[in-house]
């Protein structure tokens, strides 16, 4: 019974063994693919081979953790060689996340890719296998302090110096490690390879993945600024400029009949007080009136003059006749005729 009874935990590590290898093999197999098609990353064939590595890489870790698998008491050395590729898992969980496609969760979803590759660099920190300086904060609180004071800007050309240098480095070092990693594939991949070659591979793969990180970190921590920049900018648009209210649109009607102007109104601010047809009429009255008053005006002109005139003739003919009396009384009857003188 005890025999059987520890026999069982034996069977139990080799079921689980197979299906975390394959679920590794199956998420780096996906991200090979995400990352060498022509398809939009966007689209939605590959957020779902996304999707199924996340997921994969989710159970692996899990498996990890009831396994026990590492621990931050042993050494490089006590860690056998078929196990060394699950120290992936971190890094590549955190290069999955990159390639969700979410923006309203973009900044979500880079803090929790950069968490991840953070953990996997503090593993191989700590189990010595590269050497590298961890990544500080993304808010560059520590930057900020160590560049504080008259010699912050000096300081600053000396980190951006070192910073490009260390880039530099980085790259040579990727470009021979995928060498390295070229040679030993085919022998580990075929089974034709020895304990040391595997485990020269495995840590070829990891040390990869190291320079991998810190360079997506690198690029996360300019992608938070932007973020937050962004979100801070939107909220102080928000909340300085007070919301619009906008009138609702109010239609009008031009009516043409009283009957009309009951059922729909009138439609403008000042309400008419009669309608089209109304008005013309009224315009038609006033201008027979005026008309009127023209003519009247004219014919009252026409009798005023009419009547100056005969009053000036009537004093004309009295002046002459007065005249005439005058002329009679101091000249005699036939004076002045001399057709009758002999």
């Amino acid at each position: 019974m005890a025999e059987a009874v520890a026999a069982a935990p034996e069977d139990d590590e080799e079921v689980a063994g197979p299906r975390l290898s394959q679920l590794l093999e199956s998420s780096r197999r996906l991200l090979s693919e995400v990352e060498n098609t022509q398809e939009s990353t966007n689209s939605r064939f590959i957020q779902e081979k996304v999707k199924q590595g996340l997921e994969s890489l989710e159970k692996a870790s899990r498996m990890m953790a009831q396994l026990d698998l590492f621990s931050s008491n042993e050494d490089l050395e006590e860690i056998a060689s078929s196990d060394l590729k699950y120290l992936l898992v971190p890094a590549l969980r955190g290069a999955f996340t990159l390639k969700l496609v979410n923006l309203s969760q973009r900044l979500e979803q880079v803090q929790s890719a950069r968490a991840y590759f953070v953990d996997f660099l503090k593993q191989c920190k700590n189990y010595q296998i590269a050497k590298f300086d961890l990544p500080v904060n993304h808010d560059g609180t520590s930057m900020k302090k160590s560049l504080e004071g008259p010699t912050g800007s000096q300081q600053i050309l000396v980190a951006m110096a070192s910073h490009r240098q260390a880039k530099i480095e980085r790259y040579k070092q990727k470009k021979e490690l995928e060498n390295k990693l070229a040679a030993l594939e085919s022998a580990v991949e075929n089974g034709r390879a020895d304990e040391e070659q595997v485990r020269e591979y495995y840590l070829l793969h990891l040390q990869k993945w190291v320079t991998i990180s810190l360079e997506e970190i690198e690029s996360i921590d300019q992608e938070i600024a932007i973020l937050k920049t962004r979100d801070i900018s939107k909220q102080a648009s928000t909340s300085q400029i007070p919301p619009q209210i906008i009138p609702p649109f109010r239609p009008f009607v031009l009516t043409r009949d009283a009957t009309q102007a009951k059922v729909f109104g009138s439609g403008y601010p000042s309400l008419a007080s009669m309608t089209v047809t109304d008005w013309y009429e009224q315009r038609q009255k006033w201008d027979t009136f005026k008309n009127s008053t023209v003519n009247f005006s004219q014919k009252a002109e026409q009798e005023e003059d009419q009547e100056t005139k005969s009053e000036e003739d009537e004093e004309d003919s009295l002046h002459k006749r007065r005249n005439w009396d005058d002329w009679k009384d101091t000249h005699p009857r036939g004076y002045g005729n001399r057709q009758n003188m002999g």
